[in-house]
């Protein structure tokens, strides 16, 4: 059994509390003109999900789509997102040794334009036009690589001259359907690990996502082909066996990709969706896939050294399911956080189907009272204070109603991402109070002291209603509410750290 869920369960006391005391204030201020007590701080969440560009889950909806219509969809989703009042996409952006952006070392994808290395037309940046209209509505991107997938079942063309595979057929093995780079292969590593990188360096995103395939799952009987990398590794005096081997080249992986992207933007966050069980057994009771084993992920490894900035693990499972309890999991990796990184739970929100099939379908409550689940956990630093929903269309479609019961029920109330403290600059305080210039009911932020601000937050009270608005630092004026409203504006730095307010407009 499990506890119904209170909609705002963990934000609701700490707003009527302030929003009481605001309310006090303003009541009395004809016969005591002072200022208003101070907004209160807008709550803090993850609120992602997961928009998959393989096989066309989520964007584009087909590969025949002209560059107006993916624009259109881009806007569609992101529309959405805001109506629901999520706060980060995690986009795919290269789902098979392809790519969504163009001038890097990977050809245009299948997936976008129906043809490998075939470019959008007309030509256009789909990445750069995801950030751009992402940010334009406060919610972050973070660009989601498969780092070793090299081709998919549902490819239908030859892959062009300069995919890896036609450029660089030793590094690339054959399995079950798939092309993959093989991770034993030290420079197909280096290859994946430069993709990142190109897209961290040339474009603005918030983070850089993994998710669970990094050595395939395994098919029953069949042996993944990596004996020529392996068996040159023991000629060389290597001691390792083939399964701790394979574990030694993602963790060198994982190592380096923290190393160089903080060396590059320190502020982008890196993060791993990795499966929900990291052993089975883990804890006692637990049943189900070894990735420890099978697919050489030692997440609970990354998480205790510190190669991530938060951790999803994919809890898609019901909360009764007890060989796989969500609640014993999250508790679970809770437990091994030792350096008190952000743990956001991947929800199986798409087992919620359009059609009445009850047999098959979740009922929306199921991931309402998951999101209730990880809230009740957020106790603190090292706590979960967050979910990403697998995926977009699910929340698109508007399966059953659960777009419309999150933004009404559990994300009613706007909520910015979680602050990384860790990824601040030393010695440098949050953002201060920026100066603020007012022309034509607009007002102009400035950053003054204190880190540079990436986004400026502005907050509102009517009496009513608080509402928190989330835009890009980028020069251009911030709509003031009418007269009467109290409100101020925020910076809010790479580390999500939000800094002091300038208010005006006080009623």
């Amino acid at each position: 059994m499990h506890a119904t869920y209170n909609p705002c369960m963990k934000f609701t006391a700490a707003l009527v509390l302030a929003l009481s005391a605001l309310l006090t204030t303003l009541s009395v201020r004809a016969q005591n003109p002072t200022p208003p007590q101070p907004l209160p701080e807008p709550p803090r969440e993850f609120r992602g999900v997961w928009v998959a560009t393989v096989a066309n889950i989520d964007w584009p909806s087909k590969k025949t789509l002209s560059a107006a219509e993916q624009r259109a969809e881009i806007v569609r989703i992101l529309e959405m997102c805001a109506q629901t009042n999520l706060n980060a996409v995690v986009l795919q952006v290269r789902p098979t040794a392809d790519a969504i952006f163009p001038g890097g070392p990977e050809p245009w994808s299948e997936f976008l334009t129906g043809r490998s290395g075939q470019p959008p037309r007309p030509e256009y940046d789909p990445l750069a036009e995801w950030v751009k209209e992402a940010h334009a509505r406060g919610i972050e991107v973070h660009a989601w690589f498969n780092p070793f997938r090299a081709r998919h079942f549902r490819a239908e063309h030859p892959d062009h001259a300069t995919h890896v595979s036609k450029r660089r057929p030793e590094w690339v093995r054959s399995y079950d359907q798939y092309l993959w780079l093989d991770p034993g292969v030290a420079e197909a590593r280096e290859h994946s690990l430069a993709v990142i990188l190109d897209v961290v360096n040339r474009y603005d995103i918030d983070g850089v996502h993994l998710d669970d395939y990094f050595y395939p799952y395994p098919k029953a009987g069949v042996p993944f082909p990596d004996s020529a990398p392996y068996n040159a590794y023991r000629a060389a005096g290597g001691t390792l066996d083939v399964a701790a081997w394979r574990r030694s080249n993602i963790d060198s992986f994982m190592r380096e990709l923290y190393t160089r992207t903080k060396a590059a933007k320190p502020h982008i966050a890196v993060g791993i969706s990795p499966f929900g069980i990291w052993r089975p057994g883990f804890p006692p009771g637990i049943q189900g896939f070894d990735a420890y084993e099978q697919l050489a992920a030692d997440a609970r490894r990354w998480l205790r050294e510190g190669w991530l900035d938060y951790i999803a693990p994919q809890l898609y499972w019901p909360i009764d399911q007890a060989p796989q309890s969500y609640p014993r999991l999250l508790d679970w990796w809770i437990a091994n956080n030792d350096q008190q990184r952000h743990i956001w739970v991947g929800n199986y929100t798409s087992r919620i189907l359009a059609a009445d099939t009850r047999e098959k379908s979740w009922e929306p409550a199921e991931i309402v009272n998951q999101i209730a689940v990880t809230r009740s956990r957020d106790l603190g630093p090292g706590g979960a204070s967050g979910n990403i929903h697998f995926s977009a269309i699910a929340l698109l479609e508007n399966r059953r109603g659960i777009a419309t019961t999150l933004a009404r029920g559990p994300y009613a109330i706007t909520a910015l991402p979680p602050a990384m403290p860790w990824l601040a600059p030393r010695d440098t305080p949050p953002p201060a109070a920026p100066r603020l210039r007012i022309n034509n009911g607009l007002a102009y932020p400035e950053p003054t002291e204190g880190a540079r601000p990436r986004s400026w937050v502005m907050q509102s009270f009517d009496g009513t209603t608080l509402r928190t608005i989330v835009r890009p630092a980028d020069g251009r004026g911030l709509e003031l509410p009418p007269d009467g409203v109290a409100w101020n504006i925020r910076g809010l730095d790479g580390a999500r750290r939000l800094g002091q307010p300038a208010t005006r407009g006080t009623p």
